[in-house]
Formats: C-alpha cells, sequence, structure tokens
C-alpha cells in the first residue's frame, strides 16, 4: 500500500497557474470519484486559495505518478509539460510530513493561519461523501488534525494578529488617510470575507455593504457589522459609491471586469478605489491594475505585506517541527504494520488449518475408544511438527550468509537465546 501526495502551491507556482486548476466545490465528487476510477482506491482533494494537493493511496507505481499530473491537467485542459514545472510528487513519509505541517499552518502563505484547518477538514468531508476516503487517508487526516491541535496548544505558531485580512487593512491605511471617512464593499459572503468584514469594522468606516448572490446571505452577514446588503446583479449600478472593495468569492468568473472599474471611476470623478482580489481564480480582472486611480492587490501582493509581522510565529517553528517529526514517525509505523497484516492474515490462516487438522483426527480416535491421553499426546506432537515443519525445512536448506541471516531471525521470531 501507498501513498502520496501530488500538488502545486504558492511556494511553487504563481496565482495565474494556480487559478487555473482549482476545484470547484459543486464539481468536487465528480473529480474524486473520477481520480478514484482512474489514479487510485483511496482519494482527498485540497482545493484552496493557494494550493491544489492530491492525496491518494493505493498500489502506485511511477507509471500511476505520471498518470496523476497527466489527469490533473487534463481535468483541468491544461497542457501537462507546462504543469509538469510547477507540480511537486511527495511519497510516504514525505508526504504524511506535508500533510501534518499544512495542517499545522507551517506550509501556509501566513505562518500559523488556521483558516486552512477547517479546509482541510472540508476536503475529508467531500471525499467521505463521495466515497474515496479509505482507511489509510482517513488515519492520515485525523492524526494530520491532532498533530495541528498539539502543535496550536504548545507552541506560540498562532500568536500575533497576522492575517491576509490584517493585511488588507494595512494596506487601505496606505492609501486614505483615515478609514472612518472612507465606504467600504465585500462582494462574497464566505468564511475569508467574514474575517476581513470583522477587521474592517473594527476601523469604523463610514458604511459597510455586503454583496452576494442572494440577498439572504448578504443580509445575515451585512446584520452583524450594521451594514447594508446588494445583490451583485446591482454592482454596477453602485461600484462608484466605495472606496474599497474586498472580494473572496468561488466564482470561476470574474466579478469585477476593467470596463465596469473603470465607469466606476469615471463616475468617481477619480477618485481612487482600492480593490483587494482574495479570489482564486480571481475576481477582479488583472486588467484593472492598469487603470489610473484603482489600487489593486492580489494573494500574491499581500504575502509580501504579512512577511514582516511573523517574527513571533516564527520562533515557534522550531519547536512545531519537531512534534511534527515525532508524529510522522509514529505514522510511518503504523503504515509498516499495516502492510504486514496480509502476512500476518495468511501466517495464522496457515496455524488454524494445522490446528483444524489435528483436532478433527484426535476427535475420530476419541470417537472411536482411544485412550484420550494418547490423543491428547498425539494431538500435541502433530500440532507442533507442523508448525515447526517450515521454519526447520527453511533452515536447514539454507547455506552461508542466508543461513546465519536466517538463524538470527528465527532466534528473534521465537526470542531464543543464540
Amino acid at each position: 500500500m501507498s501513498l502520496y501526495t501530488l500538488g502545486l502551491n504558492h511556494h511553487t507556482a504563481p496565482l495565474g497557474v494556480r487559478e487555473r486548476v482549482v476545484f470547484h466545490v459543486e464539481r468536487l465528487t465528480e473529480a474524486l470519484s473520477e481520480a478514484k476510477r482512474v489514479l487510485a482506491p483511496e482519494a482527498a482533494i485540497l482545493s484552496t486559495c493557494n494550493r491544489t494537493e492530491l492525496y491518494l493511496s493505493g498500489d502506485l507505481d511511477a507509471e500511476k505518478h505520471r498518470a496523476a499530473t497527466e489527469w490533473l491537467a487534463g481535468y483541468h485542459r491544461m497542457d501537462a509539460h507546462e504543469l509538469q514545472r510547477y507540480v511537486y510528487m511527495l511519497p510516504r513519509e514525505q508526504a504524511v510530513r506535508h500533510a501534518f505541517r499544512v495542517a499545522s499552518g507551517l506550509d501556509s502563505m501566513v505562518l500559523g493561519e488556521p483558516q486552512i484547518l477547517g479546509q482541510m477538514k472540508d476536503a475529508v468531508r467531500a471525499a467521505e461523501s463521495a466515497g474515496t476516503l479509505g482507511t489509510v487517508l482517513h488515519k492520515l487526516f485525523q492524526r494530520s488534525f491532532a498533530v495541528a491541535k498539539e502543535v496550536r496548544s504548545t507552541t506560540r505558531i498562532g500568536a500575533s494578529s497576522v492575517s491576509m485580512a490584517a493585511a488588507a487593512v494595512k494596506l487601505a491605511a496606505r492609501i486614505f488617510p483615515s478609514l472612518h471617512e472612507q465606504s467600504v464593499l465585500f462582494i462574497g459572503a464566505g468564511e475569508m470575507i467574514e474575517l476581513c468584514a470583522t477587521h474592517f469594522a473594527a476601523q469604523a468606516p463610514v458604511r459597510l455593504t455586503v454583496a452576494s448572490r442572494t440577498l439572504e446571505r448578504a443580509q445575515a452577514l451585512a446584520h452583524r457589522f450594521n451594514g447594508r446588503a446588494l445583490e451583485l446583479r446591482a454592482l454596477g449600478q453602485h461600484l462608484h459609491e466605495y472606496d474599497i472593495v474586498v472580494s473572496c468569492t468561488a466564482s470561476s468568473l470574474p466579478i469585477l471586469g476593467k470596463g465596469l472599474v473603470e465607469r466606476a471611476l469615471r463616475a468617481r470623478r477619480r477618485q481612487p478605489i482600492f480593490l483587494v482580489d482574495l479570489a482564486v481564480p480571481r475576481d477582479i480582472e488583472p486588467e484593472v491594475a492598469e487603470l489610473d486611480d484603482a489600487f489593486l492587490y492580489t494573494l500574491d501582493d499581500l504575502h509580501e505585506i504579512v512577511q514582516g509581522n511573523l517574527d513571533a510565529r516564527r520562533s515557534a517553528v522550531e519547536q512545531a517541527e519537531a512534534i511534527i517529526e515525532t508524529q510522522v514517525g509514529q505514522f510511518m509505523h503504523w503504515m509498516a504494520a499495516r502492510e504486514a497484516v496480509p502476512l500476518i492474515r495468511q501466517l495464522r490462516d496457515q496455524a488454524e488449518q494445522a490446528r483444524q487438522h489435528e483436532m478433527d483426527r484426535a476427535l475420530r480416535l476419541l470417537a472411536r475408544g482411544d485412550d484420550p491421553r494418547q490423543v491428547l499426546e498425539a494431538l500435541s506432537q502433530g500440532l507442533t511438527n507442523k508448525l515447526m515443519h517450515a521454519p526447520t525445512q527453511a533452515l536447514n536448506e539454507a547455506e552461508g550468509e542466508e543461513r546465519r541471516s536466517l538463524s538470527e531471525t528465527i532466534a528473534r521470531l521465537f526470542r531464543l537465546r543464540t
């Protein structure tokens, strides 16, 4: 049984590539089923703003490894050779270590951020629902969650308020002298937008509005911050009213195009608009950055901002890595023990056949009226001879180094003194 991870993330691929290999929620079950059929009996997909990763377990060889890259490229209609330069392939122990580091926030764009843990749990639920989460991957993810909990409870990896949301506020403050006088529009109603709204609301902007495809979702989130709600289809009429726009939706197509933003700027008489695009794929067309007075920032841009605020968390990395290494060793021991299960089962089956054979023979002798003591003596001798025959014969037939090695193994198995 093999285990490996194939994927790409913010370390290996730019945003333009990452957004092309996102697995959208509405098609995730279909993708998992296809991965199980084509690649491995156990499959899970973790797809976030900063990473897309396949976790696979089964009888996997080098050919299957190549097939996984080709499948990922083909699924997203990309050239496999083009994608290959950005993809990493992590087998067995490396895959386990990687999963533990991801869950603990050590591989995130923002060191120690907790959001990835919830995203991993979502990935597990999706695989479970699709019927692609087997014993090995279930164990891997449950251990990952336990490791993440230990890392967060025993280190300061989550210390300091460092997040993409905080970085967005910091950037906005560079453009506008005071956020108290600005109007803020949030596009989307998910977890990231909720986090951003919390940070911006703390700055007491003059107006806070949430836009979503469904007015009910927008109203539910806006109500928490004493804000207003807006339907997405009304963006064109109201975009010019906002100084700050933060967008993070699950849309596969851009929400704000260059033309829409250009019209909003004209209506604002060239007053600047600060836009933050936290979505992958992007919600805001990259060409918007070409417009005068439009200040557009993406996830990769915010990454540079947060780097300066991570000293407290970096000091905890060494401790966190030590915890992870210990847990990796334990998980690999579990995997090794699991790989021995078929052999153990075969050994027990063989012993059971020998026992049953001798038992049947003893019962026949007893039924015939033979002395019970002699029957028991014959049963024990017969069982002993059957169980000792294979190792004794192997030892007698072996020569030289093979015999020495086999002798040591038998002595260890039967706990004999040599």
